[in-house]
Protein backbone atom coordinates (compact mmCIF):
# COMPACT_ATOMS: atom_id res chain seq x y z
CA UNK A 1 0.00 0.00 0.00
CA UNK A 2 1.23 3.37 -1.01
CA UNK A 3 -0.23 6.72 0.62
CA UNK A 4 0.78 9.94 -0.43
CA UNK A 5 0.84 13.24 2.30
CA UNK A 6 0.82 16.40 1.80
CA UNK A 7 2.17 18.88 4.23
CA UNK A 8 2.59 23.04 4.32
CA UNK A 9 5.71 23.83 6.37
CA UNK A 10 6.16 27.55 7.49
CA UNK A 11 9.75 27.86 8.11
CA UNK A 12 12.83 25.60 8.57
CA UNK A 13 12.32 23.04 11.68
CA UNK A 14 11.42 19.13 11.85
CA UNK A 15 7.64 18.27 11.47
CA UNK A 16 5.99 15.53 13.68
CA UNK A 17 5.20 12.93 10.95
CA UNK A 18 4.81 10.09 13.46
CA UNK A 19 0.63 9.93 13.47
CA UNK A 20 0.84 9.61 9.76
CA UNK A 21 3.21 6.52 9.48
CA UNK A 22 1.22 5.23 12.00
CA UNK A 23 -2.01 5.36 10.31
CA UNK A 24 -1.00 4.13 7.25
CA UNK A 25 0.24 1.03 8.80
CA UNK A 26 -3.03 0.98 10.83
CA UNK A 27 -5.00 1.37 7.79
CA UNK A 28 -2.87 -1.33 5.69
CA UNK A 29 -4.03 -4.00 8.22
CA UNK A 30 -0.48 -5.27 8.00
CA UNK A 31 0.82 -7.34 11.08
CA UNK A 32 4.50 -8.19 10.11
CA UNK A 33 6.18 -6.04 7.49
CA UNK A 34 8.39 -2.71 7.39
CA UNK A 35 7.33 0.66 6.16
CA UNK A 36 9.06 3.39 4.28
CA UNK A 37 8.59 6.87 4.86
CA UNK A 38 10.26 8.80 1.63
CA UNK A 39 10.31 12.56 1.06
CA UNK A 40 10.94 13.47 -2.55
CA UNK A 41 12.36 16.68 -2.24
CA UNK A 42 15.94 17.65 -2.89
CA UNK A 43 16.17 20.64 0.36
CA UNK A 44 14.02 18.65 2.88
CA UNK A 45 14.10 15.21 4.84
CA UNK A 46 13.16 12.49 6.91
CA UNK A 47 14.70 11.64 10.04
CA UNK A 48 13.73 9.72 13.49
CA UNK A 49 14.70 11.26 16.76
CA UNK A 50 13.62 12.19 20.11
CA UNK A 51 10.03 13.86 20.51
CA UNK A 52 9.55 14.00 24.20
CA UNK A 53 11.46 17.82 24.26
CA UNK A 54 11.01 20.37 21.83
CA UNK A 55 14.56 21.38 22.96
CA UNK A 56 16.19 18.29 20.29
CA UNK A 57 14.71 19.83 17.29
CA UNK A 58 16.21 23.05 17.88
CA UNK A 59 19.51 21.78 19.16
CA UNK A 60 19.27 19.63 15.68
CA UNK A 61 18.60 22.38 13.31
CA UNK A 62 21.30 24.80 15.17
CA UNK A 63 23.89 21.71 14.56
CA UNK A 64 23.08 21.81 11.29
CA UNK A 65 23.52 25.13 10.67
CA UNK A 66 26.29 25.54 12.24
CA UNK A 67 27.84 22.38 10.03
CA UNK A 68 26.67 23.88 7.01
CA UNK A 69 26.20 27.55 7.04
CA UNK A 70 25.84 29.55 3.77
CA UNK A 71 28.28 30.08 1.90
CA UNK A 72 29.50 33.21 -0.47
CA UNK A 73 31.45 30.99 -2.53
CA UNK A 74 28.10 28.39 -3.09
CA UNK A 75 27.55 28.56 -6.97
CA UNK A 76 24.16 27.06 -7.03
CA UNK A 77 22.12 30.34 -8.70
CA UNK A 78 18.81 29.27 -6.17
CA UNK A 79 20.70 30.35 -2.97
CA UNK A 80 19.89 27.37 -0.89
CA UNK A 81 22.92 24.94 -1.20
CA UNK A 82 22.77 24.84 2.45
CA UNK A 83 19.71 23.02 2.42
CA UNK A 84 20.78 20.98 -0.22
CA UNK A 85 23.58 19.96 1.96
CA UNK A 86 21.29 19.12 5.43
CA UNK A 87 18.98 17.12 3.00
CA UNK A 88 21.92 14.78 1.70
CA UNK A 89 23.76 14.79 5.47
CA UNK A 90 19.58 13.84 6.94
CA UNK A 91 18.84 11.89 4.08
CA UNK A 92 15.50 11.28 1.73
CA UNK A 93 13.39 8.23 3.63
CA UNK A 94 13.66 5.71 6.47
CA UNK A 95 12.22 2.27 6.72
CA UNK A 96 10.84 0.99 10.19
CA UNK A 97 10.08 -2.52 11.34
CA UNK A 98 6.38 -3.34 11.58
CA UNK A 99 5.86 -6.00 13.78
CA UNK A 100 2.34 -7.39 15.45
CA UNK A 101 0.96 -4.80 13.08
CA UNK A 102 2.92 -1.66 15.08
CA UNK A 103 6.00 0.00 14.23
CA UNK A 104 9.12 -0.39 16.18
CA UNK A 105 10.04 3.04 17.53
CA UNK A 106 11.96 3.46 20.90
CA UNK A 107 9.60 5.08 23.64
CA UNK A 108 11.32 8.38 22.97
CA UNK A 109 11.15 8.39 18.84
CA UNK A 110 8.89 10.11 16.83
CA UNK A 111 9.49 11.10 12.58
CA UNK A 112 9.96 13.73 11.59
CA UNK A 113 9.88 15.29 8.31
CA UNK A 114 12.65 18.24 7.69
CA UNK A 115 12.35 21.29 6.09
CA UNK A 116 15.30 22.79 4.88
CA UNK A 117 14.26 25.58 2.89
CA UNK A 118 10.96 26.84 3.91
CA UNK A 119 8.13 28.18 3.44
CA UNK A 120 6.91 25.10 1.29
CA UNK A 121 4.32 22.84 0.11
CA UNK A 122 5.89 19.37 0.57
CA UNK A 123 5.27 16.02 -0.20
CA UNK A 124 5.85 12.84 1.04
CA UNK A 125 4.93 9.00 0.54
CA UNK A 126 4.71 6.20 3.16
CA UNK A 127 4.90 2.74 1.43
CA UNK A 128 3.71 -0.44 3.84
CA UNK A 129 5.37 -3.37 2.44
CA UNK A 130 3.99 -7.43 3.95
CA UNK A 131 6.27 -9.88 4.96
CA UNK A 132 5.91 -12.65 2.79
CA UNK A 133 5.19 -15.30 4.76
Amino acid sequence: MLKEYSLKTDKEGLYDITSKVFEAVKESDIKQGIVVCYNVHTTAGITVNENCDDDVKGDILLGLSKAFPDRLEFKHGEGNSCAHLKASCVGASQTFIIANGKILLGTWQGIYFCEFDGPRQRRFYVKVIADKN
